[in-house]
């Protein structure tokens, strides 16, 4: 589907954008509205991007250490 078409019906992604109150501070979620997040503009979560996973560091070269005990 469009993306410009589900954003129309309120299907698109969250924007990720939180809502002020008239002071500019953030505004906490109610847990009373379970289906809507007033913590956000349009009352979605964002999903949580995950990091990629971090890459083996290469193997040493050189002197190997000594033992010590």
């Amino acid at each position: 589907m469009f993306t410009w078409l589900k954003n129309i019906l309120g299907m698109g992604e969250a924007s990720g954008v939180r809502a002020r109150n008239a002071k500019g501070r953030f505004v906490a979620d109610d847990p009373n509205t379970p289906d809507v997040n007033e913590a956000y503009v349009d009352g979605k979560k964002p999903k949580r991007k995950r990091k990629p996973a971090a890459k083996k560091a290469p193997a040493k070269r050189g002197r190997p250490r000594k033992n010590r005990k």
